[in-house]
């Protein structure tokens, strides 16, 4: 939510307590989330205040990249199924960059429709 800017630059997230409790969690892996999160610069805690987005928090590459490895695992996998090689899925992955590109309302649309099939969030 951070990474697609759904939460803005110095919003407030819930205590670890709220949503251990509301997702049903130990809360130490929300503590261990929050802190990578934060490690990674796009959370910030202030003692005695509610963690929040971070105001620098521009989207990083790395932290972008690692949403994109289950897909990416997958692609791989099948291509190396279909004995493919590194050149051949290079190639057919630019044409569908380039397809992509050339549609009115592609990217976006298509994007939510992967991370929804793929159980991640837009």
């Amino acid at each position: 939510m951070v990474l697609s800017g759904q939460l803005r630059p110095g919003a407030e997230l819930p205590s670890v307590r709220e949503l251990a409790g509301l997702h049903a969690v130990n809360p130490m892996t929300i503590s261990k989330a929050y802190s990578l999160l934060e490690a990674d610069g796009l959370l910030e805690r202030n003692r005695g205040k509610p963690m929040t987005v971070a105001h620098n928090a521009a989207v990083r590459p790395a932290a972008q990249l690692r949403e994109l490895e289950p897909a990416l695992e997958q692609l791989v996998l099948a291509a190396r199924q279909l004995q493919l090689n590194e050149a051949e899925l290079i190639k057919a992955l630019r044409r569908k960059w380039e397809e992509d590109d050339a549609s009115d309302s592609g990217r976006g649309q298509r994007a939510g429709q992967v991370l929804r099939r793929e159980g991640g969030t837009e």
